[in-house]
Parts: structure tokens; sequence; C-alpha cells
């Protein structure tokens, strides 16, 4: 018996069952199968999830199933969503024209046998919806919006200076979340200093810093052993070494020794408000 690819027709849709109503049955078995192919591929529910609902979007849109879609079908889509008040940008149009032609290519390969179920079922084959001609290219390194500007030195101070502050108010009120202020206000100062991103910052621990021989002032801050960097395309996360920013010295040795020793005097006196 040949073994049949994650997410195939055969896999999915029971045979010799007569569904009553057809049409939503083959669609819901076509994106289930896109899960299990996307499953396989150790892609994250948290990329899976968004690209269903994505296609669940736009068949609304349509009123179409992916083997009725056009070319047409799909430019009426984006023009849509840049109309209005809340118009998409054109980073988010290509990431839709990306999502839903992945979609349509795990339909149109001949290995998953979607073509040949739909013609079967429905006389008619999932075909390409967006192309060179009407999709959107990716011709710049940065997209942004250019009234978007960097922090100023003095902004960044003020930011910091509130975050220093939280901790102390949170106290002095006997509430709780001290350490969690006292955590923000090193994660912010983290992603300034060492330049990680998000996942980066909020995944790293204390026993990450480390001296550096090109960074001698900071001591044991001197750089960061990034253990949960952005992984490349189907391949576990990346590891790098970060080094300290030699221009900027908020993110002193005394402050992070101070607020190391803050959290464990807390923790040793047990105190009440400090979770």
């Amino acid at each position: 018996m040949v073994a049949q690819a994650p997410g195939s027709a055969r896999l999915v849709l029971a045979p010799n069952v007569v569904h009553l109503a057809p049409e939503p049955a083959v669609f819901t078995a076509m994106k289930e199968g896109w899960a299990r192919q996307q499953h396989a591929r150790f892609l994250k529910a948290s990329t899976i999830e968004p690209r269903l609902r994505l296609i669940d979007r736009f068949e609304v849109f349509t009123g179409l199933y992916p083997w009725q879609w056009t070319p047409a079908d799909g430019e009426a889509f984006i023009m849509h969503l840049r109309s209005g008040a809340n118009a998409i940008r054109m980073s988010t149009a290509r990431a839709y024209d990306v999502t839903i032609t992945l979609f349509v290519e795990y339909l149109m390969d001949r290995r998953y046998g979607w073509v040949d179920t739909c013609r079967e079922r429905f006389g008619q084959a999932p075909q390409v919806v967006f192309h060179e001609a009407n999709s959107v290219l990716h011709t710049l390194v940065y997209e942004g919006d250019p009234r978007r500007r960097p922090l100023t030195y003095d902004e960044v101070q003020a930011l910091f200076d509130a975050a220093d502050a939280r901790p102390a108010q949170i106290r002095r009120h006997g509430r709780k979340g001290t350490l969690t202020a006292l955590r923000d206000a090193a994660v912010l100062k983290t992603i300034h200093a060492y330049g990680t991103r998000r996942t980066e910052s909020f995944l790293a621990d204390p026993v990450d810093l480390r001296r550096h021989r090109k960074t001698p002032q900071f001591g044991q801050f001197g750089s960061m052993a990034v253990q949960y960097g952005k992984s490349s395309k189907r391949a576990p996360p990346k590891r790098r070494t970060v080094l300290r920013c030699r221009r900027w010295t908020g993110w002193s040795t005394s402050w992070a020794n101070g607020c190391t020793r803050s959290v464990r005097g807390w923790r040793r006196a047990g105190t009440r408000h400090c979770g």
C-alpha cells in the first residue's frame, strides 16, 4: 500500500460517504488537510490558525469555494480591504496574497489528490488566484510607515525612568505586581542594550548574560547568549551571541546587579506583595 502524504484528500475525506452538503464538507476537509500538512512541517499553531482564519474570511467574502476561486476574486478581496477608514497596508496585503497562494498551491499539488476530487465531485478544479501580475512584490527591505520614527535619547530615558519607578510605587502601596514591574523594566532595557527580539528577550535567563573579551567594561553583562533566536524555515531556534551596545550606558552593570540583589532580597524576606 502506498503511503499517503499528510493532508491528502484520501486521509481527510471518508470513502464511500455521500454528504448531504458536499461543498462545505469538502472545504472543511481541505482546511483540515492543509493544517495536517503544516503540522507535519513543524509549523506552530500561532502560524497555522491565522492562516486558516484568513481562508475562511476569503471564502465568506467571495461566497465561493476554493475550486471556484479566480484571480478576479483575489483582486476584489484586496481592493475591498484597501478601501475604507481602516485600509490595510502593503505588507499586510502581501501576507494575505502569500497565505492564499500557499493554500491554493497545496490544493493544486497532485500528491494530495484535491484536483481529482474536485473534478469528480464538482466538475471544477482549483486554479491560481494570485500570480506575478496581480500580487504585491517585496522590493524594499523596510516598508514601515515613514511617519514613525525612533525615540530620542531623552524619550528613551524618560521611558526607563518611568519603568524603574514603577516597582517602588507598587511596593509602597502594598499591591501585587512588584516583580512583574521589575521584570518589565529589565526586559525594556535588555532589548535596548542588546538589540534582541521580543521572544529572545523574554525567554532569556540570567545565566545567558556573560563576560566577553570585546566588552570588558561591562563585566559579566558584556554579552548575551541567545538561546531562542529566530529560526530559519522548518528549523529549530537559532543560537547566537550578541554584545552589549557600546554607545549607551543606561543598562548599567550597577543597575543590573542592584536589580538582582533586590529580587533576591525580596524573595528571601518572603514579602507578601512582591509577586
